[in-house]
This record gives structure tokens, C-alpha cells and sequence, in this order.
């Protein structure tokens, strides 16, 4: 008896904390106490077109509070290039000509290996080499790798109320060119996607202004949004680093959830530039502006507590249907 019940104590604390388990060639999973919080899509695969239109780009799936199922989305749905947490630029100039790494119609973005992965009580991180290329483009571009990336992800338990801190940090070089980063803020940059599933009528965005205007206004520190998915809220906030780019401009105002920043940057042959961002996780409705604000100042590392902002809560926008919606796959494993 006592050997059994020790031998069960040492399973219980061996799954305290974080883990990584790696699905070689297809996810790595993030487990904190013994459930996935996170999962990192990574598979590359060109043999058939819907094969490459799945995996043409890596992502971050975010899970629900009991490890269970994405909260955010993967392929397929309503506008099939979203996924999860993820970047990219639909307007990539090089050599005078504009590429589309957004919807991945010039190319793919690979995942080649991972780096510096580490997990134990404390945290877990990992990071994810990546090649952009533009093996679908149509001119003498064709197959050219124009960017190297380095995209770390460091997971921690998040202060009350938020259940789950999740940083995102991405140095991206261009390698054969000169070339800006560029389009708009509806396709470009770091964004979030919930799951195709949400109830649209149901989502709103928070902003640290009075009076916000996300069309026209820059340089937000932090936007939140909450959503409801299967009659379950999430709330989720990004957060901009004092570093990024200035002049960052943000979409959030779309009823089907993608939200996020939108920074763009010029880059010699050999330059890079690294972006960075804080998503907070919170089951149930948006916390206080207060508590987002410390979350924020701890991020960015203010040397004395910031006031709390007056802040603007808008409903999310109505997005006019597309005359077809392709199906949603199942998020489960996408």
C-alpha cells in the first residue's frame, strides 16, 4: 500500500508544471500540470494542394482551461489562411514586386527545426527557425527564400484573473534582398484568430483610449477582446513592447475574432527586426482595466505603476458574408 501510494504521489508531482511533447514532423504540445494550454502547428507538407494550403504556414494553437480543445483556429473556415496566433505581411516588396506571405499565395513559411526548447516548474519555451519562401510565386522570383525568422514562445502561468501569459517574440532577416514589410492592418503583422465556431454577435474589443477609433488610431499599448465560443467566454489581450515598431496600427473590430498588431519595416539585405508581444489568456469576461494595466507595465517593464486608462469598449463590427463559406474543419487537431 504504501509503495503503491508513494509511487502515485511521485506521477502526480512528475506532472506538475510544464511539459513539451513533440508530435515529430507535425505539433509540439505545450502541457502545464499535466494539460495541453498550447500547441505548436509546424507540419510542412506539398504532396497534394490541400495538403500545402494546410500547412503552408507554422501556428499557435491556444487551448481551452481544461486541455481539452483549440480555442482558436485552424485550417479551413471562414477565411482558412487564419490560424491561431500567427504572422505574416500580405504585401512583401522585394525586387519591386509585391508577395502575399498573409493568405500564402507566393509561398510558404517552413518550419526547419526548434531551438533552446526548455519546460519545468516555472515555465516552458521554445524556439521555432523558420524560412520564408516564394515557391508559388510566377516570375523570376520563383523559390527564393527572402526571410530567415527565429520565432520564440515563452509560456508562464498568468496573474489573476488571467489564467495563461504566452510571449511572442519574432526577429525576422531578409536574406537575398532588400524588401519592406507592409499592406494593412486587416492582413499583416501579429494576430490573434478564435475558432471559426464563435458566436460573431457576441464579440467585443477593449481599448486603453477614450473615444478609441482603431481605423484611424496608432500605437495602442494593449487591445483585448472577448468572444464566446460553444456559450463559453475567452478573453484575450495583446500587448505591444516599447521596442516595436512606432506608428503600429491595430485591427480589431471584426465580429469573427482576428485581432491584433500590425507593425511595418523596411529591411536591407541582411538587416532584421524583432517584434514582440504579450497575449494574457482569461476564462470568462475581460478583467478590469486596472489589472490589464499591471500585466502591461510588468511586461514592458515600467519603472512606476502606470494610471489606469479610460478605456473603450465597442462592440465588434458586423463582417458581410462571403457568398460561400468553405467548411470548418474540426479544431481539435488542426
Amino acid at each position: 500500500m504504501l509503495v503503491l501510494l508513494s509511487s502515485g504521489l511521485a506521477l502526480a508531482a512528475e506532472v506538475q508544471g510544464f511539459e513539451l511533447k513533440d508530435a515529430p514532423g507535425d505539433h509540439l504540445d505545450v502541457l502545464l500540470d499535466g494539460k495541453v494550454v498550447a500547441r505548436y502547428m509546424y507540419a510542412h507538407d506539398t504532396s497534394t494542394k490541400e495538403r500545402r494550403t494546410d500547412t503552408s504556414k507554422p501556428y499557435l494553437h491556444v487551448f481551452d482551461a481544461e486541455g481539452k480543445a483549440p480555442i482558436t483556429k485552424g485550417p479551413g473556415g471562414l477565411f482558412p489562411h487564419h490560424r491561431g496566433i500567427f504572422i505574416g505581411w500580405k504585401k512583401i516588396n522585394y525586387g519591386g514586386k509585391d508577395y502575399n506571405l498573409w493568405e500564402m499565395a507566393s509561398g510558404d513559411i517552413v518550419h526547419k527545426e526548434f531551438a533552446n526548447q526548455k519546460a519545468d516548474g516555472t515555465d516552458a519555451s521554445f524556439t521555432s527557425k523558420t524560412e520564408w519562401d516564394l515557391s508559388q510565386a510566377k516570375d523570376a522570383n520563383a523559390g527564393k527564400r527572402i526571410l530567415e525568422e527565429e520565432r520564440t514562445m515563452t509560456f508562464r502561468r498568468a496573474p489573476a484573473p488571467f489564467r495563461l501569459m504566452i510571449d511572442f517574440t519574432s526577429t525576422v532577416k531578409a536574406v537575398n534582398g532588400d524588401l519592406v514589410l507592409s499592406g494593412d492592418p486587416e492582413h499583416g503583422g501579429v494576430q490573434f484568430r478564435p475558432a471559426n465556431e464563435l458566436s460573431t454577435a457576441e464579440t467585443t474589443y477593449v481599448f486603453p483610449k477614450e473615444s478609441a477609433d482603431p481605423h484611424h488610431d496608432a500605437d495602442y499599448p494593449w487591445v483585448g477582446e472577448t468572444f464566446t465560443l460553444h456559450g463559453q467566454q475567452h478573453s484575450v489581450v495583446e500587448i505591444s513592447h516599447p521596442d516595436d515598431p512606432k506608428g503600429t496600427r491595430w485591427s480589431a473590430y471584426r465580429d469573427y475574432g482576428r485581432f491584433g498588431a500590425f507593425p511595418e519595416a523596411k529591411l536591407k539585405s541582411g538587416d532584421s527586426i524583432t517584434l514582440r508581444y504579450r497575449f494574457l489568456i482569461a476564462d470568462g469576461p475581460m478583467p478590469p482595466a486596472d489589472a490589464i494595466q499591471k500585466a502591461a507595465d510588468a511586461y514592458t517593464g515600467a519603472s512606476t505603476p502606470s494610471p489606469t486608462p479610460k478605456v473603450t469598449v465597442r462592440p465588434a463590427e458586423r463582417t458581410p458574408a462571403p457568398a460561400t463559406r468553405p467548411a470548418a474543419k474540426s479544431a481539435a487537431a488542426k
